[in-house]
């Protein structure tokens, strides 16, 4: 039982120093971030820090590849990984994460994770449009549209995301799945369905 208590506790440690180094990024190079600055933010001693991690860029290579992981498994988790549900977790997700998107949205930020957030949607997207239609995923017509409606989906959650989540996530998903509709009616037109 006190294993279970540890493991929460240095889970919350991680997600502290996780949310404080992505709060600095919103405004500041990585470069520019200390290990004392994330320890007095995530309200932990520089010592804690140092049991988690080797320095603050052990912490964002960590960080991103988490979350990679995390979007990973969320959205390749369905059934139907273009989906409703798959949708509604991804927003739930970035909602339950908004330092970590603020941070990927930032203008001050490096671009890194947020280029490898848009390549793992603009792929997923791709291959699951890909297998529904029965088209092969070298068609040049099908990377052009998974680009287009990606970059789209993308677009509306970074507004959704540097407008400090304004919006409800409902009205959000409403607006990703009017867009689907739209460009899933095409597809069928063009590809015919499988």
């Amino acid at each position: 039982m006190a294993e279970k208590k540890t493991d929460r506790r240095t889970e919350k440690t991680r997600r502290a120093l996780r949310d404080a180094l992505a709060s600095f990024l919103v405004d500041k190079e990585l470069r520019k971030i200390t290990v004392q600055e994330i320890a007095d933010k995530a309200d932990v001693n520089r010592g804690t820090f140092y049991k988690h991690y080797l320095d603050v860029y052990d912490l964002y290579d960590q960080m991103e590849a988490e979350v990679l992981v995390e979007l990973g498994q969320i959205i390749l988790g369905e059934e139907d990984p273009g989906g409703k549900d798959a949708l509604r977790r991804l927003i739930d997700y970035i909602d339950n994460n908004h330092q970590i998107f603020m941070m990927i949205f930032s203008p001050n930020n490096t671009g890194v994770l947020r280029d490898k957030f848009n390549k793992l949607v603009v792929g997923l997207y791709h291959q699951v449009r890909s297998e529904k239609h029965n088209i092969t995923i070298m068609n040049k017509e099908l990377e052009y549209m998974s680009s287009y409606h990606s970059c789209g989906c993308i677009a509306m959650i970074e507004k959704w995301v540097r407008g400090n989540f304004v919006e409800s996530k409902d009205f959000i998903i409403k607006t990703i799945i009017e867009r689907d509709t739209v460009n899933e009616k095409y597809m069928n037109e063009r590809f015919g369905k499988k």
